[in-house]
């Protein structure tokens, strides 16, 4: 089936918007087995540190989020933080993005987190896979913004 559509892509004309703060936060879950949380816990996952690889990839990908996502804007980014929460069903990863301008942020924090997870999954695909070497347990859940502040830039 052939789709065709008759609007133009085009980015949103954001020329008469003015600065101000913007801040988004998102998070997302990847579920583990026990057994892997606590190799990620005791440092032995054979690819190296989890957490410090993962937080870098989600700051990475913040700062990329216009090269892969067609119609976001380029954006001067302020601030990245990535924070974990470690529990005996997974990991949940919290990204903040903060900024000074025309339009938000929550792509990048979408993005951040996503990128986290996914970074996380690679660096323990070893201790996940059964002995087929699929993945019944592993799985990126509940990715979502929340939350979102837009406030005047006169302090």
């Amino acid at each position: 089936m052939e789709h065709r559509s008759s609007m133009p892509v085009k980015m949103v004309d954001i020329s008469e918007k003015r600065e101000v703060v913007r801040i988004a936060r998102a998070e997302g879950f990847i579920r583990l087995k026990k057994e892997t949380i606590e190799a990620i816990k005791s440092g032995n996952v054979p690819k190296g540190d989890v957490l410090t690889t993962a937080n870098i990839a989600g700051i990475l990908a913040v700062k990329k989020t216009p090269e892969i996502i067609p119609m976001c804007h380029p954006i001067p980014i302020t601030s990245v933080s990535i924070d974990f929460e470690l529990s005996d069903e997974g990991i949940k990863a919290i990204c903040t993005v903060k900024s000074v301008g025309k339009t938000g942020v929550e792509m990048e924090a979408l993005t951040g987190v996503s990128v986290a997870l996914l970074t996380i999954w690679d660096m323990v695909k070893a201790l996940e896979k059964d002995e087929t070497g699929n993945y019944p347990h592993t799985a990126i859940e509940y990715i979502r913004v929340v939350e979102k502040v837009k406030r005047s830039t006169n302090f």
